[in-house]
C-alpha cells in the first residue's frame, strides 16, 4: 500500500520528514501506514541525518502569573506551582506542554527530566503538600503526544538524585538521599523501550544532591555531600563504564570549587562545562578555564544546557527577579537573549534537551 497515493514509498518518506514536530501526532493519526512509519526509530534518526529534526528544551518551570504585582522591582507570588514548558531556542517559541496525568495542580517539587529519542522522562520529585517522595515515572511521548506510566523507580523513594541519559534507550540513576535524609550509593538504569529497571553496581561514595551527566560513554556522578556533611559539597566525581559495567576510581578534584553542581553539563564536543559567579567555565583536561562571562541577567544561572554547538543559560540578576534565557556559540562566545512572555519567566528547577 502506498504511503501517498501515485508516490513512490521512498518520495512520501522523504515529505513526511518536512513535517515540523509539533504536526507529529496529527499525521500519525491521518493512516496506519503512516502511523507506522513515523513511530519507527529510524524514522527519527532519517529526520536527524538531512537536518529536518528540531531541537527542543523542556523545563520543569514555576508559573508565572502575568498580571501579578511587583514590589520593589521583585516579584511578588505564592508558593510556586511548576509545570513542563517547551522552548524552541531557534525560534524562540515557548509554550506549556499537558500536565502529567494526576498533575493537573503542578508537578512534584523537584522531580527530574530526561529526554530518551522522543519520550520526555519525568520521574521522582516530593508531593507539594506533603513533601513525601516519589518514586513515579511518567513518559510524554511526542509524536503521539500522549502521556503514559512507566515501571516505578525500585529500591525506595529517593530525592535529589543525579540521573542523565544515553540519548538511546537507558536512563541511569545515582545517589540522591531516602525518607531519612540518609544520602545513598546505589544506583540503577531504566530502559524505557523494556520499561524495565536493572540494578547498577554502587559507587564507592554518598552523594546527595549530585548531578548526572552522559560524557564519552560514561555516566558521570559529580559533587553531593555524604549524610555527615549535609549540604557541604565536595569536589570529587565517579564515572560508570557503561561497556564494562563498572566505576572507575573516584576523582577527587574534578571540581575546581566545592559547591552545588547542577549548571554542569556535557557540552557534545569533548568538553564538560559549568557556569558559576558570574562566568562560563570548561574542563580542558584536567583544568579549569574560564572562556566567557554571563550576561547580567543570567548571573546567577539556575538551568544550563547545550546542543550543536551551543549553550543555554536561565537564570536571574537577583533573588525574585524574572528568569531569562541566553545561548551561547561555544565556538565564537557570544551571547543572544532568547525573548520569552513574562509567562515563561519562572524559575526553572530541571530540564532536558530532546531532538524530535
Amino acid at each position: 500500500m502506498d504511503l501517498i497515493p501515485g508516490l513512490p514509498n521512498d518520495v512520501a518518506i522523504e515529505c513526511l520528514t518536512r513535517l515540523p514536530f509539533h504536526q507529529l501526532p496529527t499525521a500519525v493519526s491521518v493512516c496506519g501506514g503512516w502511523k507506522v512509519e513515523i513511530e519507527l526509530p529510524e524514522f527519527r534518526r532519517l529526520r536527524k541525518a538531512v537536518g529536518r529534526s528540531r531541537s527542543i528544551f523542556v523545563m520543569a518551570q514555576a508559573w508565572v502569573d502575568p498580571n501579578r504585582n511587583h514590589q520593589g522591582g521583585l516579584m511578588v507570588s505564592a508558593t510556586p506551582v511548576y509545570r513542563l514548558t517547551l522552548c524552541d531556542p531557534e525560534t524562540g517559541n515557548w509554550r506549556e506542554l499537558p500536565p502529567v496525568q494526576g498533575f493537573s495542580d503542578g508537578l512534584p517539587m523537584f522531580c527530574q527530566l530526561v529526554g530518551i529519542g522522543s519520550d520526555l522522562v519525568v520521574m521522582g520529585g516530593c508531593d507539594r503538600v506533603s513533601w513525601e517522595a516519589s518514586n513515579l515515572v511518567f513518559i510524554y511521548n511526542f509524536v503521539s503526544a500522549e502521556w503514559r506510566s512507566g515501571a516505578d523507580m525500585p529500591g525506595g523513594k529517593r530525592s535529589f538524585f543525579a540521573c542523565a541519559s544515553d540519548s538511546d534507550t537507558t536512563v541511569f540513576v545515582a545517589g540522591g538521599h531516602d525518607e531519612n535524609k540518609n544520602a545513598l550509593r546505589s544506583a540503577m538504569a531504566y530502559d524505557v523501550v523494556k520499561d524495565k529497571w536493572v540494578p547498577m553496581p554502587d559507587m564507592a561514595r554518598e552523594r546527595d544532591e549530585c548531578k548526572g551527566l552522559f560524557h564519552g560513554g560514561k555516566f558521570h556522578v559529580i559533587g553531593g555531600y555524604c549524610t555527615e556533611m549535609q549540604g557541604r559539597f565536595e569536589k570529587s566525581a565517579e564515572a560508570f563504564d557503561v561497556a564494562t559495567g563498572q566505576w572507575a576510581q573516584v576523582h577527587e578534584d574534578f571540581l575546581d570549587i566545592a559547591k552545588c553542581p547542577r549548571t554542569c553539563v556535557d557540552g557534545g564536543d569533548g568538553r564538560i562545562y559549568m557556569c558559576g559567579e558570574g562566568n562560563v567555565r570548561t574542563m580542558k583536561g584536567a583544568t579549569w578555564q574560564v572562556i566567557t562571562g554571563l550576561p547580567a541577567e543570567v548571573s546567577n544561572a539556575t538551568y544550563v544546557s547545550t546542543w550543536q554547538g551551543k549553550l543555554l543559560a536561565i537564570g536571574c540578576a537577583n533573588f525574585g527577579e524574572p528568569h531569562r534565557a541566553y545561548v551561547m556559540d561555544l565556538k565564537n562566545p557570544t551571547w543572544t537573549k532568547v525573548e520569552a512572555p513574562e509567562e515563561f519567566t519562572g524559575h526553572v528547577q530541571s530540564g532536558c534537551f530532546l531532538e524530535i
